[in-house]
């Protein structure tokens, strides 16, 4: 965590859960735990958000909700899914209209098993999350160095390309001097 440029901040969400998870969650911010003392921030803007914590399982009525928070987040960003019925749908998994886990919906980083989630777990899986979002910045400015450098490559090459293209100059006409002395040049002294 300590190399982390800025406070990570989480977005949380509750699927369709018992909300056992969501209390626990709750739990991380009371003073027992107090992650906000390691700069975990929970905010309620996704755009601002670097985790996105997820509770409960994915139905059909918010897996719509889920994919929005998850394209509003800037990149990068890692997802939690903390809980059984967020990992696979737990004990909701049979019901008509749950879909399953989390990963259904979206791509998962960090899995949180367990029924309901004790804050220890939740804490480790946040932190685990933050190395992921480390590798992912690392990614993403490895990715833009790179494509900085081929745009700079794609660029000298159109110029030299663009150069080749152009007409060669011609040789400038001579003067009546320079005439003069190139049939002078010939004579022999003296002559």
């Amino acid at each position: 965590m300590s190399g982390t440029s800025k406070s990570p901040w989480i977005i949380h969400y509750d699927g369709s859960s018992c909300n056992g998870c969501d209390i626990e969650v709750l739990a991380c911010l009371t003073p027992m735990y107090d992650v906000e003392r390691f700069g975990v921030i929970n905010t309620g803007n996704p755009k601002h958000a670097d985790v996105f914590l997820i509770t409960g399982a994915v139905n059909e009525r918010n897996i719509g909700v889920v994919k929005q928070i998850y394209s509003q987040m800037l990149e990068p960003k890692v997802v939690v899914a903390c809980g059984a019925c967020a990992c696979s749908g737990g004990i909701f998994h049979d019901c008509y209209n749950v879909i399953g886990g989390v990963d259904k919906a979206i791509p998962v980083d960090v899995y949180v098993p367990g029924c309901a989630v004790r804050p220890e777990a939740l804490i480790d899986a946040v932190v685990a999350g933050l190395g992921a979002l480390e590798e992912k910045r690392a990614a993403l400015e490895l990715a833009s160095s790179y494509e900085a450098k081929e745009l700079a490559k794609a660029a000298e090459q159109e110029r030299l390309a663009e150069a080749a293209s152009q007409p060669l100059l011609e040789e400038p006409a001579k003067t009546e001097e320079q005439t003069d002395i190139d049939i002078n040049a010939d004579e022999e002294p003296g002559e």
